[in-house]
């Protein structure tokens, strides 16, 4: 009899196996394909040695801004995909090193949901007292004819050794904005498209239009409120035709998408009654239990922001309560990244979003075009933008644009767990110059205090 078996060793269903090991559990954990899930194999890992290779290449462009004079004589993407593959496999070695030596049973193979205390591998049965679904999501094609033949994956650009000349990416969310972020600095020519008002409509209005100016500057030509009517091959090319008020065809070489559907067909769910929503994503209350006592849920194939550090988050809670405590993962905490150029992360809710909910909203800002360090480095773009409630100074929402933005904002999440004012932050001493101090100075803009910008 197991304590716990987890389904899916993605970086929530690992996180899972260990804590609840941790806790003197006997765990198993079930996995169909490679342990690290998409974030490791395909997702996270891979998109920042892409990510980090944009960024050597931008700093050798412009490097005579501070007197070194460098040429880039070729690129090599066949390197990148080398580095990509090795970050990957010692980052999986690693992982199942420490599984190993929590005594954590891996078993390989689909893991099928029996009843709320049976899993069965390949005809193997395993009893156990909780189980925790962690089976993550996978791509899907949108719904057009020949799409399969012009669709480029994100795990295609992963592996790429030469660039597309032109690439039509449709959509608008992080994923999009950042494969957007990534050809375009490789040289290749690409149009965003999607259906809705602006870039990123999750996220506050001020960053998405931050970035989306970033992008336009850099090349990128953005077309909203537009849907993908078809696509038709012509040669070497694809024509897509896009509707919206007016129809436009844009004629390029591939197209991009990363619409992703939860893993939830064949895994037993029918069976045990656990209950999904409209899109077959699994229900979960604050503690990752399903309707089902037993039976918890995690990370992707919960839906909401789909983020590997939000899945291991939910793992350890998840464990934990399985184990019998009783922990609580609380959504609005989970801070989001963005690795463009500039780079964007936050934390809460936006400006738009604490209007909607009622909240008296005192909002800073502070600009990073008159911070110290990044005037010293010439990486004038981004602001902080502070959301409080101007009432009891609670921090509804840190958005950050600038460089080392997904750096930065792990101390936003920090004070918004810790229950900090704005006044806290406001008073906070910070080093100078730095990019952080930009956090606190946006918060005494908040108080409208500020030491740097004009009298309101």
């Amino acid at each position: 009899m197991y304590d716990v078996v987890i389904v899916g060793g993605g970086p929530g269903g690992y996180a899972a196996s260990i804590r609840a090991a941790q806790l003197g559990g006997k765990v198993a954990l079930v996995e169909a394909a490679d342990i690290g899930g998409t974030c490791v194999n395909r997702g996270c890992i891979p998109a920042k040695v892409w990510g980090q290779g944009a960024y050597v290449n931008r700093m050798i462009q412009n490097a005579a801004a501070f007197g070194i004079n460098a040429t880039i004589k070729s690129t090599d993407l066949s390197v990148l995909v080398t580095r990509m593959d090795g970050a990957s496999g010692d980052i999986k070695m690693g992982m199942g090193g420490l599984l190993k030596n929590n005594q954590i049973e891996v078993i390989e193979g689909n893991g099928l949901i029996k009843s709320p205390g049976v899993v069965e591998i390949d005809g193997r049965q395993l009893d156990t007292r909780s189980i925790i679904v962690a089976t993550g999501t996978s791509p899907v094609l949108p719904e057009i004819k020949e799409i399969e033949d012009a669709h480029l994956s994100t795990d295609q650009v992963f592996n790429m050794e030469q660039v597309p000349k032109s690439v039509l990416v449709y959509g608008a969310e992080h994923v999009e904005v950042e494969m957007t972020s990534i050809l375009n600095d490789f040289g290749c020519k690409v149009t965003l498209a999607f259906e809705g008002a602006r870039i990123l409509p999750a996220e506050d209005g001020d960053t998405s239009q931050r970035i989306a100016a970033a992008l336009r500057e850099q090349g990128v030509e953005i077309l909203p409120r537009m849907s993908l009517k078809s696509v038709k091959k012509s040669g070497k090319n694809i024509k897509a035709v896009l509707a919206g008020k007016e129809e436009q065809s844009v004629t390029v070489n591939r197209i991009l998408t990363s619409i992703r559907q939860p893993n939830t067909q064949n895994i037993g769910l029918e069976a045990t009654g656990i209950a999904v929503d409209d899109k077959r994503f699994i229900k979960v209350d604050e503690n990752l239990r399903t309707n089902m006592d037993n039976i918890y849920a995690i990370g992707d194939v919960t839906g909401g922001w789909q983020l590997s550090y939000a899945a291991t988050v939910m793992g350890v809670v998840a464990a934990e309560n399985a184990m019998g405590q009783s922990s609580i993962f609380n959504n609005r905490l989970v801070p989001r990244g963005l690795n463009t150029f500039p780079e964007a992360a936050a934390v809460g809710l936006s400006e738009e979003e604490a209007e909607k909910m009622d909240y008296e909203v005192e909002v800073g800002n502070f600009p990073m075009s008159i911070n110290g360090v990044a005037i010293a480095r010439g990486e004038l773009d981004g602001a902080v933008k502070i959301v409080s409630d101007a009432k009891y100074g609670e921090v509804l929402g840190v958005h950050i644009v600038g460089s080392h933005a997904n750096e930065l904002i792990w101390g936003a999440s920090l004070a918004m767990q810790m229950e900090a004012t704005v006044e806290d932050i406001a008073r906070t001493i910070v080093v100078h110059p730095t990019f952080s101090e930009s956090i606190t100075l946006a918060s005494q803009d908040a108080m409208a205090w500020s030491l740097y910008l004009p009298k309101r």
